[in-house]
């Protein structure tokens, strides 16, 4: 699963800005979701279509029993998360994946027909396909209904998830650019491949990597400022902080930085400074910096399920090599 370039860059400019940048992924979701709904009833219809002298076991051949499938479109197909396979039996295996599904198929086909008929109504589906109309009883609607239903809530963590990932490099990356700290003390290339999968870190002159963490967390959520301490994190960039979380990263010496406060990347400076890292005062054009930033550090494209490293294509964009800085702002 990705997150387009183009999308981060929105989630980044927003988070800069001080404003909720919650919209641009629900956006995502709904774009990913109707996409998935539009290529999911392709396949019903196909899949109706090849088994037209099969009643209820088309849909547990062709979109559980298929080898075809992946592990995750089984269960999903199923009316089950991965995740909750994963969970119940500690393992997500494609062989128990699908004996789970078709456990949890078989009894979620039971019930829908128990219930289908105690009732009076009758819903079909429709779904024209090339001029040709294929026909869904209310069981097999239900059915599918509710692996959209799960589909959607599976899309909407995994996008939530995937998008945290994918912002924290290019967001402290873009902070670093705006107050001109010169690359060599952010630069990640020399990380271990361990820290450089999730961490973002800032180097002293003395060689010292101080820890950063991202977290895009509503305000007050405990849970996510914990795994601050937990990790020895020096640095917090939140988009939300509760007075009580302030409050706390001060008691632990660790420094932080609420986005959506007023001008709150401002405050990244006073970070700098505190660290001993070279830095400048931003007093420009928030967007008008942002517009030559954020090209250099993101494609609008992102094929990564983890955001690059922050020194982020300097080869291929042909970066002036004797400047120390990722962009020249002057």
């Amino acid at each position: 699963m990705t997150v387009t370039g183009i999308v981060i860059k929105n989630i980044i400019r927003k988070l800069i800005a001080g404003e909720d940048y919650r919209s641009e992924v629900i956006t995502l979701i709904d774009a990913e979701f109707l996409q998935y709904v539009v290529d999911f009833f392709k396949r019903i219809a196909h899949a109706k279509l090849d088994n037209e002298a099969v009643t209820a076991d088309w849909y547990r051949k062709e979109l559980l029993c298929n080898e075809a499938l992946s592990k995750e479109e089984v269960a999903v197909h199923s009316g089950m998360n991965i995740k909750t396979i994963s969970n119940m039996y500690n393992s997500a295996s494609k062989k128990i994946v699908l004996e789970a599904s078709l456990e949890h198929y078989d009894a979620l086909y039971n019930a829908i027909n128990n219930l289908t008929e105690q009732d009076d109504v009758d819903v079909t589906l429709t779904i024209k396909l090339r001029h040709v109309s294929v026909d869904l009883t209310l069981s097999e609607s239900l059915v599918v209904i509710n692996t959209l239903a799960v589909k959607r809530s599976a899309l909407r963590g995994g996008l939530w998830s995937t998008a945290g990932k994918q912002v924290e490099k290019p967001l402290m990356a873009t902070l670093c650019a705006l107050f001109r700290v010169p690359r060599r003390f952010f630069d990640q290339s020399e990380l271990p491949a361990s820290s450089r999968e999730a961490d973002f870190y800032l180097r002293d002159a003395t060689g010292t990597q101080h820890r950063c963490e991202v977290k895009l967390m509503g305000k007050g959520n405990p849970e996510s400022a914990d795994a601050v301490y937990a990790r020895g994190s020096r640095v917090l960039v939140a988009n939300k902080l509760s007075a009580l979380n302030k409050a706390q990263m001060d008691a632990h010496n660790i420094l932080w930085i609420e986005l959506q406060a007023s001008n709150g990347y401002q405050r990244f400076e006073q970070v700098l400074n505190e660290l001993s890292i070279p830095c400048r005062p931003f007093t420009g054009e928030l967007q008008a910096a942002l517009d030559k930033i954020l090209p250099v550090i993101l494609s609008d494209e992102v094929q990564d399920s983890v955001t690059p490293g922050a020194i982020l294509q300097e080869q291929e964009q042909g970066l002036n090599h004797r400047s120390e800085l990722l962009v020249e702002l002057e």
